[in-house]
């Protein structure tokens, strides 16, 4: 085939998430891989890994004029350097700065990836600027790809971009999930599970209620926290936190000291690999988010058989079966705690119902499938 594909991401952290195996697919069928990402001290060694080329360009969340010109002249030097056919941008800001660049340089096929709709919990002057970033990026755009139905259904509501351009890749995510290799539980290693209770100091008895991705307020942490306190008979109960505190929408102070004082709280800190291993650990996964694009912690945990509770918001409420795989959840810490007591105490999710569903609809193969149908 040997088209040069770029993917434009804000950090290095979505990777393995927005793209992962895609690269060593697509390179395996004669695509070469790029990426134009953040500085990040991991990307050299998942480049190598995944078999890309990179450039390391700043690209931040936030609006700086100077810094952004920058960047988008940095990709525009890349693509001309690379000879790129195909722009991939992810996020809204790597997804603008790829769309420009893909435009200016005139890159025949120009995708952006919607992952979500920022301005959803914004209002006013932001949400306006945050709908007009969306709209210019879709505007230089030959494609839009929206991650979810729901997603999809909005943008179009929203006027973002005109209806013909917009899509989803098969019953939506950006990537699918590796449900044979990866996300597997016959793949797990029990000396290795063991370990990494031991290190975490989960006991057999405990019983986890986890949570994956950014420790920030729009993700619903602080009614998941509060929610463990309202959980009946609950001494054998344990909170698992895997991911890291942000600066932009951050916690309050009196929920972080919590998290890393609490000796029934495990806070990891951001986990570069091995997520399976941590959804074996948990017995439950909670996601009570206030806005989303496709929540893949949210189909990763089902497909690791572990019953999910979240919230009917953009995304989300693509991500479940309510009452089979699944419970949907109001985003209040006394419906939280009820529905973690009624799965706990009920035993009412099969957790062999959510991996079966997730195989059918969103195993990665059949999502790189419908990618490649727009590379050709």
């Amino acid at each position: 085939m040997n088209k040069n594909i770029l993917h434009v991401v804000n950090i290095y952290f979505v990777l393995p998430y927005f793209i992962g195996d895609q690269f060593k697919y697509f390179k395996e069928k004669g695509y070469n891989m790029n990426v134009v990402c953040s500085p990040s001290e991991y990307l050299s060694d998942y480049a190598q890994k995944q078999g890309f080329e990179y450039m390391e360009s700043p690209i931040n969340r936030n609006i700086s004029i100077v810094q952004d010109f920058a960047s988008i002249r940095n990709i525009c030097k890349f693509v001309k350097k690379q000879k790129i056919d195909i722009v991939v941008g992810h996020t809204p800001k790597g997804g603008l700065l790829a769309m420009i660049a893909g435009w200016l340089m005139r890159v025949p096929i120009r995708i952006y990836v919607r992952h979500g709709l920022v301005y959803e919990t914004s209002k006013g002057l932001k949400r306006f600027m945050l709908m007009s970033v969306d709209r210019l990026a879709s505007f230089c755009s030959t494609k839009v790809v929206c991650v979810s139905p729901s997603v999809l259904r909005k943008s179009i509501e929203d006027h973002l971009a005109p209806i013909k351009k917009q899509m989803i890749w098969h019953k939506g995510t950006c990537n699918g999930i590796d449900t044979l290799n990866h996300f597997n539980p016959a793949e797990i290693v029990p000396a290795r599970l063991t370990d990494l209770k031991a290190r975490y100091g989960i006991e057999e008895e405990d019983f986890v209620i986890g949570y994956s991705g950014r420790l920030v307020k729009d993700k619903g942490i602080i009614e998941l926290v509060r929610a463990f306190d309202k959980l009946q008979r609950a001494d054998n109960c344990k909170l698992l936190l895997v991911g890291m505190f942000e600066k932009r929408d951050a916690l309050p102070e009196d929920i972080q000291e919590r998290i890393l004082n609490d000796s029934r709280i495990i806070y990891t800190g951001f986990i570069n690999d091995g997520m399976e291993y941590f959804y074996s650990m948990m017995d439950i996964y909670v996601l009570a988010s206030y806005r989303e694009g496709f929540p893949t912690g949210v189909l990763e945990a089902q497909a690791m058989e572990k019953p999910v509770i979240t919230t009917r918001v953009t995304g989300c409420c693509d991500s479940i079966i309510d009452g089979r795989t699944s419970f949907f959840v109001n985003n209040t810490a006394d419906d939280i705690a009820k529905k973690i007591d009624k799965i706990r105490l009920g035993k009412v999710i099969d957790g062999c119902e959510g991996r079966k569903w997730v195989i059918e609809n969103f195993d990665s193969r059949l999502v790189w499938k419908e990618i490649e149908k727009l590379y050709v």
